[in-house]
């Protein structure tokens, strides 16, 4: 397995129908059952979203992937009639070229001006609109994070599978997630992985496991308190 600490460009293989995959991970970067449905159902619903949406904001992401939760957040942003930026981070190794992106997107046509438009303006870092301030931070995770000077309101923990990419869940990234998140802060994985719920457990979430999206029977939520 690739470790995520060698980092470089997304290396992609593509199955029937549009669906990229991780040839770094072996594993696909959204769901086979509507990617689309997934996103709103594990990272908005998970992190009771759009009802909590408020003057800036911060959404942050470990694994950018697609940009998928992305637009489909960002979309329900001014979906929801906000017309201030809402704050958008991730963290990503591995970052897809923006025509490997476009291509990924395109099986989502719901969510295509909001693809068009970030497209349009990303320099491959940020991307400033009207209604969207976006920053990617390139690198592991484990070493960013924790130098990383804001919290988030909600985190979207979105690394590959935890059986293959077991450094994006490792328990002192999960207790830097924390650090950096406000208080009443909530985080939310389509993963159960007993080792993932235990490490968000030890640095201070208080942890539940909610029904998952399609074959999934699980998902894990997460809520900081103080």
């Amino acid at each position: 397995m690739t470790n995520q600490s060698t980092q470089g460009q997304a290396q992609l293989s593509w199955r029937e129908g549009g669906l990229p995959i991780s040839e770094q991970f072996d594993d696909p970067y959204f769901s086979l059952h509507n990617g689309l449905a997934e996103t709103e159902h594990v990272f908005l619903a998970g992190n009771d979203l759009p009802a909590r949406f408020a003057p800036d904001f911060h959404i942050a992401e470990l694994g950018f992937g697609t940009g998928l939760n992305l637009m489909t957040s960002w979309r329900a942003w001014e979906q929801a009639g906000h017309k201030t930026p809402l704050y958008f981070t991730s963290f990503e190794a591995f970052p897809m070229a923006p025509n490997e992106m476009a291509r990924a997107l395109a099986a989502f046509p719901a969510i295509a001006p909001w693809a068009q438009r970030f497209l349009g303006a990303w320099d491959g870092e940020t991307c400033d609109l009207n209604t969207l301030k976006f920053n990617m931070i390139t690198g592991d995770a484990r070493d960013t994070l924790p130098h990383w000077p804001l919290s988030a309101d909600c985190w979207f923990l979105d690394g590959f599978s935890p059986a293959k990419n077991p450094e994006l869940w490792e328990a002192s990234l999960m207790q830097a997630v924390y650090d950096h998140t406000k208080t009443e802060g909530t985080a939310a994985t389509y993963t159960a992985a007993g080792f993932v719920r235990r490490g968000l457990t030890d640095a201070g979430f208080k942890v539940s496991r909610i029904t998952g999206f399609g074959h999934k029977r699980h998902m894990t939520i997460a809520h900081k308190s103080n």
